[in-house]
């Protein structure tokens, strides 16, 4: 069978998970990329998969590039960019897809928050910024409260996420953020109070599965990093009431999706909803914890397979997952090796995401990130324990 996959960069989700399970289910895999280097030479990825190089942002030549290739059995994606432009693909070719309006619902925050309060499911006050315009000016014409926070409309992982306390300081940070995105249009919207959670889903077009969720960490404002995530085997019955009814209103409910939200006094808020498993080894911790093939089910619904009954979150286990990251920019001249133990019921992974000898600035984003400590135990306490351990120990050395 043949699977095209479209990717930018690599990713441990696509190296780690998604191209092992496709060797697995016996797939053929042509990577489509715009960046087809990183990825290496040809057949470093397995005798199972060839890179080519696509301009994988245009569905377009997506469609052109498939259609001149091995007959499909599936197109997928697990970029945050490209999901609009695999769901039109696979649409094209008559296979099971995401719809691409709510792949484009949740890629668009602006277009997010409009749906979603005309829906009449979640009013958040809101206001483009396009390229030129004054952020305040914009905020006060849609009624925007302070704090208010400033982000790029189409951005992923808190990349030029800021809090902002004032007019003054909203001014500030757009003309930061305009350095790096002069094009992009911004979007402020108003602070959401209340302690951010995740939620994971997983369906095949008729049934949803509810594998947990995560709670996150933040750094301190005005930023917003992601530090830890600890493991939340179900959410309260009114928590997965409210998401469902907020996934459902914007189409989602097929494939992987990773929906991040606020609980506030027991109500549900949307931060931003990434129609695609979760990110930074939370997936690969997730498939562990579970004990299921994760990522051979997301491939298996994108080859119009059915989802066998939902795993159980597990009542005897925890999980976290750590980022250390850096707090300054600099060349990092020590760090630890990358580990792997188990004993007593514990699983501990630490991969490295910098070397020592590389040189960075600093992003305030997950660019940040030093490495990834995932930890599962038979429960909360020596989970904490052994992260914490690990933690204390480990050195992170970076010279200005």
């Amino acid at each position: 069978m043949q699977l095209y996959l479209l990717a930018l960069n690599p990713t441990d989700s696509v190296l780690d998970g998604f191209l092992p399970a496709a060797r697995r289910l016996g797939l053929h895999v042509t990577l489509l990329t715009d960046r087809p280097d990183p990825w290496g030479e040809p057949g470093s990825l397995g005798d199972h998969v060839e890179v080519e190089g696509c301009d994988v942002r245009d569905h377009r030549a997506v469609i052109s590039r498939i259609a001149g290739g091995r007959r499909a059995d599936g197109v997928f994606t697990n970029s945050d960019h490209l999901q609009m432009q695999g769901a039109l693909a696979a649409a094209y070719f008559d296979l099971p897809a995401k719809d691409w309006r709510a792949a484009l619902r949740t890629k668009d925050k602006a277009e997010m928050r409009r749906h979603l309060a005309g829906a009449g499911v979640e009013p958040v006050r809101s206001a483009e910024v396009p390229p030129g315009q004054d952020p305040a000016a914009r905020a006060e014409a849609a009624a925007v409260p302070y704090p208010c926070v400033l982000k790029p409309r189409e951005g992923v992982a808190s990349e030029d996420v800021v809090l902002a306390g004032d007019a003054a300081e909203l001014r500030r940070h757009c003309a930061r953020v305009r350095v790096r995105r002069p094009a992009d249009v911004l979007l402020v919207e108003e602070y959401l109070p209340g302690g951010l959670h995740t939620l994971e889903t997983l369906g095949d077009g008729r049934l949803l599965h509810l594998l947990g969720g995560f709670r996150t960490r933040l750094s301190p404002p005005p930023h917003f990093i992601e530090e830890r995530m600890t493991y939340v085997p179900r959410h309260p019955a009114p928590v997965r009431e409210q998401l469902l009814v907020r996934l459902a209103a914007l189409g989602v409910g097929f494939g992987a999706c990773h929906t991040e939200f606020v609980l506030h006094e027991e109500r549900v808020r949307l931060v931003e909803v990434n129609y695609r498993a979760a990110g930074d080894q939370c997936d690969l911790l997730l498939a562990d914890l579970l004990g299921v093939p994760l990522f051979d089910r997301i491939l298996s619904v994108h080859l119009g397979r059915t989802l066998p009954p939902a795993p159980e979150p597990p009542a005897d286990r925890a999980a976290r997952i750590d980022y250390p990251c850096a707090d300054r920019a600099g060349t990092l001249v020590a760090a630890p090796e990358p580990m792997d133990r188990r004993e007593n019921g514990l699983h501990q992974t630490y991969r490295p995401l910098r070397s020592p000898g590389e040189r960075h600035p600093l992003h305030r984003t997950n660019r940040d990130y030093l490495g990834v400590l995932r930890t599962i135990g038979p429960g909360a306490a020596e989970v904490d324990r052994a992260a914490d351990a690990f933690l204390a120990g480990a050195r992170w050395e970076i010279a200005p």
